[in-house]
């Protein structure tokens, strides 16, 4: 027997503890594989390089003496940079979604189900009573708590280099209104757990995906393609009927919490479209998973 074969009999025998347990047990087990893989490091090192390669730029365009401005380019609040470093990390998410965020949570989602058939352990995962059902259930949420440290990992890593290269202190929202230093870290955190949930429909879509085939690499590659031609579909004028169904439309809708007061109909269309692309290919992947045969 591999060493993947006899880790996959480990993590198997975490899911057949009795009661509750065996939940919870096979969901650490997912967890810990996951955020110990170097792939996953890696993918996170890469998250939190960005927000300090923006604030670097940023200062050094300051040093110049062009004041930070640009040339009105950038990603929405790159101007406000300057004036205190908390902007940093609306910056850096609306910066990362577009592309970095989600091609890693398709990275993790794609490889979820291929890449441990691709290993030969998936079928090692498959001998606990429950079976396909709670295994699947199981790399979902495993995905979904990637979401949340992958955005937390560029939130932290722009505060902390905010903080670093420019002045912290009470900020202007979009509206004009000054609110406190404590309430913009309030609505920081809450910017980063809406961008969490708005790869929902991404993770749903790279699970999916990863139950078509054998190949954890072929999952996601085809993962990320589909990523990419969605968001230059969103980008064609003549689309404009359609691209309100995908899931990348809301995406920056996330500025709106820094209005004042806040304006909730983008945010809840996201949310809501979000929710509709997980029902649907989380039970496409399920279909799928159930009735597929497992050689591997």
């Amino acid at each position: 027997m591999s060493q993947g074969e006899q880790v996959a009999v480990a993590r198997a025998s975490d899911s057949r503890r009795p009661g509750p347990l065996w939940t919870f047990g096979l969901l650490r087990s997912e967890l810990v594989t996951t955020f110990r893989r170097w792939r996953t490091l890696a993918l996170l090192a890469v998250l939190a390089g960005v927000p300090i390669l923006v604030g670097i730029a940023v200062k050094i365009e300051t040093s110049d003496g062009s004041g930070g401005q640009g040339g009105g380019g950038g990603p929405a609040f790159i101007t406000q940079i300057t004036n205190n470093g908390l902007f940093l990390v609306f910056t850096a998410l609306a910066a990362t979604l577009p592309f970095f965020l989600p091609m890693a949570v398709g990275v993790v989602a794609g490889d979820a189900i291929a890449g441990e058939a691709n290993s030969g352990t998936l079928r090692y995962l498959l001998v606990a009573p429950a079976g396909r059902t709670r295994l699947l259930l199981t790399k979902y949420a495993t995905t979904m708590a990637f979401c949340v440290v992958a955005t937390l990992v560029v939130a932290l890593s722009a505060l902390a280099m905010g903080a670093l290269l420019f002045p912290l202190g009470d900020l202007t929202t979009i509206s004009g209104t000054r609110i406190s230093f404590a309430e913009g870290l309030a609505r920081a955190l809450l910017i980063a757990l809406v961008v969490a949930v708005s790869l929902m429909g991404v993770a749903a879509l790279g699970l999916f995906v990863s139950t078509l085939t054998d190949s954890g690499i072929a999952a996601m590659a085809t993962t990320v393609g589909l990523l990419i031609t969605v968001q230059i579909l969103d980008q064609i004028p003549q689309l404009h009927a359609l691209q309100p169904y995908f899931f990348s439309h809301y995406w920056l809708s996330f500025a709106d919490l820094m209005r004042e007061p806040v304006y909730w109909h983008d945010l809840t269309r996201n949310l809501g479209l979000q929710a509709l692309y997980a029902a649907v290919f989380g039970s496409a992947a399920w279909a799928r998973f159930t009735a597929k045969d497992i050689t591997a």
